[in-house]
């Protein structure tokens, strides 16, 4: 089970129970949820954005629960919009 996948948990786990067209979330709920800090990289946008040729595992865990991720970095949270 890797880090991130809490999150997509999360994520399928919300998608059930509301019917809004996403979830925001602070840096600090996120590691909440996957029960550890986030990694430097996260400071930057292009970590959260989608990438076709190559899909990290902490992108996998959202997109796999039929999410994108639009951060806000000056704020610090991530809006998970469902696709």
């Amino acid at each position: 089970m890797g880090k991130y996948d809490a999150l997509g948990t999360f994520l399928r786990r919300w998608k059930v129970r509301n019917d809004a067209p996403g979830v925001e979330l602070s840096f600090a709920q996120i590691e909440s949820i996957v029960r550890g800090l986030l990694p430097r990289a996260a400071a930057d946008p292009q970590w959260w954005c989608m990438n076709e040729q190559a899909e990290p595992p902490h992108r996998r865990a959202w997109r796999e629960a039929g999410f994108d991720a639009i951060a806000d970095m000056a704020a610090e949270r991530v809006y998970f919009q469902r696709r």
